[in-house]
C-alpha cells in the first residue's frame, strides 16, 4: 500500500504503486508518460489544483483517509466536474466495454448456454441503476450542488451505491459459480475481469462522493 500522498510525490510512483489510479489522472487530463515528474509540477503543468488532487488520490487509494477542511480546500465545481468524468467513464467506456465482451462471449458459446444470457440480463438490470444514478447527478445532485442548495441533498444522492455494490457483487458470483458449458475461456475472464474493474473503481469513487461530495454539502448547508 502507498504512503500518504503529498505535493512532492513522484506520480509514477503513484501509478506504479497502484495502477488503478491511472483511471483518476485521466480524468484529469494527466496520461501516462509523466518521467519523474512530482504532483506539484504535474498540476502546474495541467492547471490543477494540487491540494484537489493530493485529496482525490488519497481518498481513492485508502480506505481509511477522511480529508478535512473540504470547504476551504477546494470548490464545489472541482469536485461536480471530477464525479461528471467518472460517470462519463462508466457511461461511454467501462459498461459498453463489458456488454460488448459479453455479447461477443455468448456468440462465440454453444447456443444452450442459457446462463449466459440470464447473466447479461443481469449486466443489464445493474447497467440500469447505475445509469439512473447517473442521470440523478447530472440532473439533480450536480446542480443543487453548484448552486448551494440542499432541497435535493438526501433524494439525490441516497443509498443507492450500496445496492450497485451488491448486484455487481452478485454478477460476479453468478459468473464465477455458474457458468456452464463450451465457452470461450479468454473471453470469459475479459468479461469477469470487466466486472471487477467496474465494481473497484465504483467502491473506490463512493469513497469520494460520501467523504468529500456530502461533506462539502453538510458545509455548504450550515453556512447558507
Amino acid at each position: 500500500m502507498l504512503n500518504l500522498i503529498n505535493h512532492d510525490t513522484r506520480v509514477c510512483d503513484i501509478v506504479i504503486g497502484e495502477p488503478s489510479t491511472v483511471t483518476v489522472l485521466n480524468r484529469f487530463g494527466i496520461k501516462l508518460g509523466v518521467g519523474d515528474k512530482t504532483v506539484r509540477r504535474v498540476c502546474a503543468d495541467h492547471g490543477i489544483n494540487p491540494d484537489f488532487l493530493v485529496t482525490i488520490l488519497n481518498t481513492f487509494i485508502h480506505k481509511d483517509y477522511f480529508p478535512e477542511k473540504i470547504l476551504d480546500g477546494f470548490s464545489a465545481s472541482e469536485i461536480v466536474s471530477y464525479l461528471s468524468k467518472t460517470n462519463a467513464y462508466y457511461e461511454h467506456f467501462q459498461l459498453p466495454n463489458i456488454e460488448r465482451h459479453f455479447q461477443l462471449l455468448i456468440s462465440r458459446s454453444v447456443p444452450q448456454n442459457n446462463n449466459l444470457g440470464l447473466m447479461l440480463q443481469f449486466f443489464h438490470e445493474v447497467k440500469q441503476e447505475l445509469m439512473n444514478r447517473i442521470a440523478d447527478d447530472r440532473d439533480k445532485w450536480f446542480p443543487e450542488l453548484l448552486s448551494g442548495s440542499e432541497r435535493h441533498a438526501q433524494a439525490a444522492c441516497g443509498d443507492e451505491d450500496a445496492t450497485i455494490e451488491d448486484k455487481i457483487d452478485d454478477l460476479i458470483s453468478m459468473m464465477v459459480m455458474h457458468l456452464q458449458g463450451d465457452y470461450d475461456a479468454n473471453l470469459g475472464m475479459a468479461v469477469l475481469f470487466s466486472v471487477v474493474s467496474l465494481k473497484n473503481d465504483i467502491l473506490q469513487n463512493n469513497r469520494i462522493r460520501n467523504r468529500i461530495m456530502r461533506p462539502m454539502h453538510r458545509a455548504m448547508s450550515q453556512q447558507s
